[in-house]
Parts: C-alpha cells; structure tokens; sequence
C-alpha cells in the first residue's frame, strides 16, 4: 500500500477529516443559539466526543493493526490529563472578562478552533517551535496566581458593562480599534454601527478611533486570551504526545480530539460549579497550584535547578483537590439555591 508524505494512505487522512469536521459541524449547529450549556447537554457531548475518538480509534485498529491504534490511544489519553489545568484557566479567563454564560460556549468554540491550527503549525515544525516556552510560562504563571486572587477577592460574576478600565483592553487598544462593550455575541463591530451606539445616552462620553473600520469587542480579546492559554500549556503537552510517536498524524489527531473534547469537559465542571457551592475555592486553589507549577517546571528548563511537578503527580493534586470541593459542598451545603442553577434545571 503506497502512503502519502505523512507516512499513512489518504484513505485514513478522509477518515481523520471527514469525523472531525462532521463532528464540529454538529456541535457548532446544535449550540448555535446563545444559551448557557446545562451540566446534563455537557455530559452528553462530553460522552459524544470520546466515541468520536474510540471511533477514530477503531479505524487505526482495522484499517493499521493494534500497534498503531495503541499509539493514538496513548497519545489521547496523555493529552487529555496535560489539558485538565487548561480547565481551569479557562474559568479564570472567564471570570477575569465576566463573559455571559450564555457566549462561553462560542467563545470556545473557536479559541479551540485557533488551537487546532496552532498545534498544526507545532506537529509540522516539531519542538524547535518550543524553545521559547519556558520564559512565556514564568509570565503566564504569573498571570494565573493574579487571576486567582482576583476571583478570591471577588464575589460578584455580573456582567461588566464598560470594559475601558480593563487591562486587556488597554493593552489592545494601542495595537487594534476596539470598542470597550460587549455587543451581542460579535467578535467585531462596523464603525457605522457604532457611529450608532455612541449616539446612546448609556454611552455619552465615549469616542471612536480615528482610523478603522472594524472594531474589536471584549470577547475577541476573550478568545485571544483562551488562545494564548492553550498554546502555552502546548509548550509542556506537545513535546510530551511527540515522544510517544513519531508519526505526525498520530501525534495531531490524539490532540485535536482530546482538545475538542476539553471544550465540553469544561462546560460540565462549570455547571457542577453552579451546584456544588464550595466548589469554586477548590478552582482558586488549583489556579494558585497551576500556577506554581507552571513557574517551577518552566525555572527548571531554564536553570536546571531539578524540582518539576510530573503530570502524574499534577492529575492526582487535581482529583484531590477537586474532591475535596465536593465533599465539602455535600457536608456544608449554601443556605440558598442560586438562581442559576434553577434555570440550567429548566433549560
């Protein structure tokens, strides 16, 4: 059987293809509205996720022997335990942006897109692409134990009306025109349209950019942020998958269907979160554990001091930590309901 560049026929390039685009096909169609994803919609496309990639999986089996089937296995298992700190991140970035619940889902939706094409780019290139990650890791952890603080000091998820004061849109103010509101579910916004909005009393006092015709809105800084995220934590998860097979589609296939997956596995922790009351203490505590895990792993590639945190050890702070949220939430259950979880009961 002759085999393409990539070492495999194209028969299995359609097959790998033809189940991913079909898969997200069907999950941007059946989460095209804007509503929060209830914990009961997120199991089930968590569940829906894993057959695609046993699917996959099976076709390696038949079509490529055990051996190989194996080896994408264990890449998708590997990456799926790298990827549970991006979980957490997640929550913090949304936190830090007090996205809507009802836009999380389209946010992720395409910063996991970028992904897919990013770790593309880090299959192709290989590890060379790498070698900047250590010093991006100290100012992302960093980032992180900031962000847990502020979820820490803060008890109120309402949504922000004016993002002007923001950092991120400070920052991307002097590279970009962006508008400080979020703007329905757009990532960007016609300087006519906002030609309209500034004409509004809630918006007295505001003013465009000189130059630009499109504007930027508060949640494309979200998706730039849930990007960066994922492509820092690729820094420790793709040499990791790469060492397991040398076969590039191995390789980007375990990581493409573990990290779609990641997508919905988030959505079923954050709507535990909303029933479990003290399960968010249990995030900020791992936020300051990712933290200096990312800080310490990334000082020992730098100056060998030898004290890493290994992903075995990582997974099993997580479940513990996690489970102790839960437990807790059972012993010591809030006073009220939150209203929200009323609403995901009803959706």
């Amino acid at each position: 059987m002759e085999n393409t560049a990539i070492g495999f026929p194209p028969t299995t390039i359609a097959v790998f293809v033809a189940l991913a685009v079909i898969a997200l096909a069907i999950d941007l169609f059946t989460h095209k509205s804007d509503k929060p994803v209830t914990l009961t919609n997120a199991a089930v496309w968590s569940v829906f996720w894993v057959l695609i990639s046993l699917a996959f999986a099976g076709y390696l089996y038949y079509a490529h022997g055990p051996s190989v089937a194996s080896l994408f296995v264990t890449g998708y298992a590997l990456e799926k335990v790298l990827s549970v700190d991006n979980l957490f991140v997640f929550m913090a970035i949304f936190a830090w942006f007090k996205v809507p619940d009802a836009l999380r889902h389209r946010v992720l939706y395409w910063g996991i897109i970028g992904a897919i094409v990013f770790r593309l780019i880090f299959v192709a290139i290989g590890t060379g692409l790498l070698a900047f990650g250590p010093w991006v890791e100290v100012l992302f952890a960093v980032v992180v134990a900031w962000t847990a603080i502020m979820m820490l000091r803060s008890k109120e998820e309402d949504e922000e009306e004016d993002y002007s004061k923001h950092m991120a849109y400070r920052f991307a103010q002097k590279l970009f025109p962006v508008w400080p509101k979020l703007h329905g579910h757009n990532f960007f916004v016609s300087r006519k349209e906002l030609e309209k909005e500034i004409t509004k009393p809630q918006n007295k006092g505001m003013s465009l950019a000189a130059k630009g015709t499109l504007f930027a809105t508060p949640l494309f800084l979200c998706v730039v942020v849930v990007e960066v995220s994922d492509i820092l934590f690729a820094f420790d998860s793709v040499p990791a998958v790469i060492a397991v097979s040398r076969e590039p589609l191995i390789v980007y296939s375990a990581m493409m269907f573990a990290i779609l997956g990641l997508r919905t596995m988030y959505f079923v922790l954050e709507a535990l979160k909303r029933y479990l009351v003290h399960l968010e203490k249990s995030v900020i505590a791992l936020l300051f554990f990712i933290a200096g895990k990312l800080a310490l792993n990334a000082t020992d590639h730098l100056f060998g001091h030898g004290y890493e945190i290994d992903p075995n050890t990582s997974l099993i702070v997580v479940l513990v930590v996690l489970a102790i949220g839960v437990v807790a939430s059972i012993m010591f259950p809030g006073k009220e309901e939150p209203s929200d979880v009323k609403n995901d009961t009803n959706a």
